[in-house]
């Protein structure tokens, strides 16, 4: 038999059929292997492996419980404000006034002050929220914590 090198449907385009007959040929799901995502684990699997190979299974997780406050609650401790308030000041992000060098959390990307960890040096810390703890040990160090409402 002769092999069709082009496809039927590049020539037989004129008429109401394109030349599958009147009965049924090319007609409802039959001919496109079943309604919907038919056949996906059977006959359509090596379609699925080429074009959705993520078509089955699950990824990740939902949390049932989420963070209630919008873009949830960023926090830092002492320790970790320690470490990197030398670098900051080198590249500008923060600045010293009147013997305190001055930390912004909320430009930094923060909004809670956490208290693990020892301040080494007095900060003059602009806070939304801070523990009990935390607030101890700024003043132990001679720093204190600011609410951003009354920083002047």
């Amino acid at each position: 038999m002769v092999v069709r090198r082009e496809r039927k449907s590049r020539k037989m385009r004129g008429s109401r059929t394109h030349g599958y007959g009147s009965v049924g040929q090319h007609r409802k799901a039959g001919s496109r292997g079943g309604r919907g995502a038919a056949g996906m684990h059977k006959h359509k699997w090596t379609w699925v492996v080429k074009y959705h190979p993520d078509w089955f299974g699950k990824r990740g997780f939902k949390n049932p419980n989420p963070s209630t406050t919008k873009g949830g609650l960023r926090t830092v401790n002492i320790r970790e404000l320690c470490e990197v308030v030398g670098e900051l000041l080198s590249k500008g992000v923060l600045r010293s006034e009147g013997g305190f060098i001055k930390v912004d959390l909320l430009e930094l990307g923060y909004n809670r002050l956490l208290g693990e960890g020892e301040l080494t040096m007095p900060l003059k810390i602009v806070a939304p929220s801070a523990t009990k703890t935390a607030l101890e040990k700024v003043k132990r160090a001679g720093g204190e914590v600011i609410p951003p409402t009354k920083e002047a």
